[in-house]
């Protein structure tokens, strides 16, 4: 039996090596875009590679597989391996042609072969042409041809063309069954743990490069295609083109580009902390609830408060979006899935290091999680801390490192750091299943308690936090911003996803580096979490024009209003009124004005020409 499983493990290596060999291939051939990259980050592409590549094994064993147990269970003692070379070969010829497609893509587009460049080949067929006259045919060629020889050279050292069982009991082959099918799922999944296999599992690098020469070039086409799927058409054609430009421009109309000016310098540091499921409804400021964030609270008697905010999702994938490129959210679709789409957005991040700042990015758990990694690694941040950076034994929640031990690991790293410094810190301990690593202030009877009490351990982080850091030099030029990823049915289980009141978040800006004048201040303007990116560059003297959908809420001429999506749902807040509308029921779930058809249809026509106008750009990104 254990000689017979040896031809897996050939066919894992055969595939292994081919999938190197391309790998080699594509920085040989890009070294000028390398720069000064050392031996050891070289070294690290492949070794990051590993996973993603036995992912892509996995899926194409999944046929050879299947019929080796059934030729296991038939009881055949010996089996021909010729349908095995076939099937090699054709993949074999198919991998080549996609690899050497890919090495041109590059050249051209700077990003890997996806669904994209195939739609673009069948609809525009002599343009691609034209596109590829001017890649290099002969080395093309060559490349195509060695790639090929080698691969069905090493096919006949490699892989057996004959298969020799050994009669067993039925129930070792059972367990050799459920063994071989688990390991191949595990591998085609990435593992165990929460994070599935995706795009960030390769990424390691700042280098783009980098990223994209260890995403496995197949993998990454065949998820490219699958995800284009539901990605190709717009799914939210409410009103022709025409109307849903004019609504859109006319709801960001500014009659005066201006500002006030609350920071007293245009370079302060900035710590950011995108706080987990921190829903205003949790703060006695916002949400009138008694004892959960004291210390927040209190934060806002010295900051400026915006009292108004509403988070863009009801996820993390959607906050971080809305959070860091000012992107709103696409209700059924989620742009993080999309990483060749979201390489093309712009982040603070990247604004900053631009100007000068050192950047980095804090979370104690898994980066790779719903491919923040790929987000986090190619728009700015030149140092991503995650659950990989901690000692095992700070890894004692569920998800990896509790928000204390992460908040105490960024104040280390802040003492090298090089000033004016951008930091954001993402926490993770206010997520389910709600633990704290002491007492739970509020007990721990039902998850509404529990999400108090892990939100009041958070809050407590907080204070900590500040305490230690009013110690640190870089203490007092340093702009701290409080803001949550989206808000939560929890703790008062009133508001459903339809409803407004579930995306209320806070948003504080604290620090001495605030106008004494300004401290203290509320601002009740109707904003979203993605209007932070316009309104914290704009404070900082720098260009905000790229972030088209974010608004300045220091401006007192802009338009008071917020989008947000769910599932196949939408909500628009503005002055007069809030409305939600289901796209699957095509009905208004929410409104306030129940009673006011004109306004409600007014406002339904903001929201739906908002969605129609950033899926489009989604689409076209």
């Amino acid at each position: 039996m254990l000689k017979s499983l040896i031809f897996f493990i050939r066919f894992y290596v055969f595939w292994l090596i081919f999938f190197f060999t391309d790998r080699a291939l594509f920085l040989v051939l890009y070294h000028q875009k390398l720069g000064a990259v050392s031996i050891q980050e070289i070294l690290a592409t492949f070794y990051n590679a590993i996973p993603i590549d036995l992912s892509m094994v996995a899926y194409i064993t999944i046929a050879p597989l299947l019929i080796y147990l059934f030729w296991l269970f038939k009881g055949r003692l010996t089996v021909e391996m010729k349908w095995l070379t076939i099937y090699n070969t054709i993949l074999i010829v198919l991998f080549s042609l996609i690899s050497v497609i890919n090495f041109n893509i590059y050249r051209e587009w700077g990003t890997k072969l996806n669904a994209k460049a195939i739609g673009f080949a069948f609809s525009s067929p002599n343009e691609s042409l034209a596109s590829g006259a001017s890649s290099p045919l002969v080395l093309t060629f060559f490349i195509l041809g060695m790639l090929m020889v080698t691969s069905l050279l090493l096919q006949k050292l490699l892989l057996s063309r004959k298969l020799t069982f050994i009669q067993f009991p039925l129930w070792a082959k059972t367990t050799v069954c459920i063994l071989l099918l688990g390991i191949n799922f595990l591998l085609i999944r990435g593992g165990w743990g929460v994070t599935t296999m995706n795009q960030s599992s390769a990424y390691f690098s700042d280098r783009i490069i980098l990223n994209h020469a260890a995403v496995n070039t197949e993998w990454n086409l065949f998820a490219s295609v699958i995800a284009s799927l539901s990605a190709h058409k717009n799914k939210y054609l409410y009103y022709s083109k025409q109307q849903a430009d004019e609504s859109v421009r006319d709801l960001y109309h500014v009659e005066k580009d201006t500002t006030l000016n609350i920071l007293t310098t245009t370079r302060p540091n900035v710590v950011l902390f995108i706080m987990e499921s921190f829903t205003a409804d949790l703060t006695k400021v916002l949400g009138n609830m008694d004892g959960v964030t004291p210390h927040f609270d209190s934060l806002t008697h010295q900051g400026v408060l915006f009292s108004s905010i509403y988070s863009t999702g009801n996820r993390t994938d959607k906050g971080i979006i809305g959070t860091l490129a000012g992107f709103p959210s696409l209700a059924a679709g989620n742009l993080v899935k999309y990483t060749s789409k979201m390489h093309k957005l712009p982040a603070i991040s990247q604004e900053l290091n631009k100007n000068g700042y050192s950047t980095a990015f804090y979370y104690g758990g898994e980066s790779e999680f719903d491919n923040y990694k790929a987000f986090i690694l190619t728009h700015g941040y030149q140092k991503l801390i995650d659950k990989n950076k901690f000692e095992d034994s700070e890894l004692t929640s569920k998800w990896g490192a509790y928000d204390g031990v992460v908040f105490n690991r960024q104040l280390r790293d802040l003492k090298m750091m090089k000033q004016p410094f951008f930091t954001t810190t993402m926490t993770l301990t206010n997520h389910e299943p709600f633990e704290v690593p002491g007492k739970y202030k509020f007990g721990s009877s039902d998850n509404a308690h529990r999400f108090k009490s892990t939100a009041f351990y958070t809050d407590s982080c907080i204070n900590d936090y500040l305490t230690k850091a009013k110690k640190e030099a870089w203490y007092k030029n340093t702009l701290f911003i409080f803001i949550a990823d989206h808000g939560h049915i929890l703790p008062k289980e009133t508001n459903e996803v339809y409803m407004p009141q579930r995306y209320h978040i806070p948003l504080l800006f604290y620090g001495e580096v605030i106008k004494p004048e300004f401290r203290g201040k509320t601002f009740s303007r109707i904003g979203s979490q993605i209007d932070l990116a316009s309104t914290l560059l704009t404070q900082l003297g720098m260009n905000a024009g790229q972030f088209t959908w974010s608004k300045n809420l220091l401006n007192p001429y802009t338009k008071p209003f917020a989008f947000f999506s769910w599932d196949n749902g939408l909500g628009f807040i503005n002055p007069k009124q809030s409305v939600t509308f289901d796209n699957t029921g095509k009905r208004v779930l929410y409104n306030d004005l129940r009673h006011q058809e004109e306004q409600t249809q007014e406002t339904l026509k903001q929201g739906k020409t908002y969605l129609q106008k950033v899926y489009q750009q989604f689409i076209e990104l």
